[in-house]
């Protein structure tokens, strides 16, 4: 799923400007009496800024996601990136806004047919004005934070939430980025040193049962207590996403063992299928690989990894 279709939302005052310059620069072609003219045109120009702000207003409306309308991994990643409540209050600022500026232009519209002279149509026309521009400017703020919750919203991963998915998890520069780029098409950029994945890495490749989806989860520490987003993210994407998970362990004392197998432990409660990689094993001590593939069930091979994989999916 992509959010990156949604368009940027402008201060109140930029839409009020597209609308009301449409409407000076449009061109109206009435015949009849003067007044009659007077008053079609000034009509004409009323409707053409309630039809601007309407439909500004309602692509807000339409293409702002509804948590009731998301798979469970972005309803959960929305409210825990954003404050969602606000969310819930600044569209429904912009769907009363909606609102008011519709009833306003039928108040002003029918105000003006009963003009007998120029200058009550100027007077009209002010009011409707005024009083457009105050209820725009009454959600400036709920605008200003729309746009703010779009741009971290854009950051969202693209998860295909309806396809078989593997999770990548471990502790920090363990060798998750690497493992994607061998089982897909992924080419992550690998750095050396700890936290070089700050989202959710995404990769694909096919067997024979079809596409499969692989999630590169951004380097998490255990302490479920104090995860921060990008973390919480790596947990949502265990949580919902997951039909196999690969935990990689290190045995080359990056971390020490107790503090992996207590991430292990953590990961474990999702009570997903569960493969254990090793990482690292060419360079690792060798008695300490083989207790880790005995102790764990683990693998140390990129072919035998694809064979438990296809294994597990397959029971799906």
């Amino acid at each position: 799923m992509s959010f990156q279709d949604i368009h940027k939302i402008e201060k109140s005052q930029t839409y009020l400007d597209i609308a009301f310059r449409r409407a000076a620069v449009a061109k109206v072609s009435v015949t009849g009496s003067p007044l009659y003219r007077a008053k079609e045109k000034e009509k004409e120009k009323l409707s053409i800024i309630n039809e601007t702000l309407a439909s500004k207003l309602n692509i807000i409306l339409r293409e702002f996601p509804g948590v009731e309308k998301l798979p469970e991994f972005y309803a959960e990643l929305l409210k825990i990136t954003l404050d969602y409540e606000r969310l819930r209050v600044a569209l429904r600022d912009v769907n009363w806004a909606n609102y008011q500026v519709r009833e306003l232009y039928k108040i002003h519209r029918n105000r003006m047919r009963g003009c007998k002279d120029a200058s009550e149509i100027e007077i009209v026309k002010k009011a409707f004005l005024g009083r457009v521009s105050s209820v725009m400017r009454q959600i400036n703020q709920s605008l200003s934070f729309l746009e703010s919750s779009r741009r971290i919203i854009m950051d969202y991963p693209p998860i295909k939430t309806g396809m078989p998915t593997v999770c990548i998890a471990g502790f920090p520069n363990v060798g998750k980025s690497t493992l994607l780029g061998k089982l897909t098409t992924s080419k992550p950029e690998i750095k050396n040193y700890a936290f070089t994945t700050k989202r959710l890495n995404l990769g694909y490749t096919t067997m024979e049962f079809g596409q499969v989806q692989f999630i590169d989860t951004p380097g998490t520490l255990a302490r479920p207590e104090k995860m921060n987003n990008i973390e919480k993210q790596a947990f949502l994407a265990i949580k919902h996403q997951a039909d196999v998970i690969i935990f990689i362990f290190d045995p080359t004392d990056t971390y020490p063992v107790e503090q992996q197998e207590q991430l292990l432990d953590i990961v474990k409660e999702s009570k997903k299928p569960l493969i254990i990689y090793i990482s690292k094993a060419d360079i690792a001590d060798k008695k300490k690989v083989q207790g880790f593939v005995k102790g764990y069930y683990a693998v140390t091979d990129i072919d035998s990894l694809i064979r438990r994989i296809r294994s597990e999916l397959k029971e799906k």
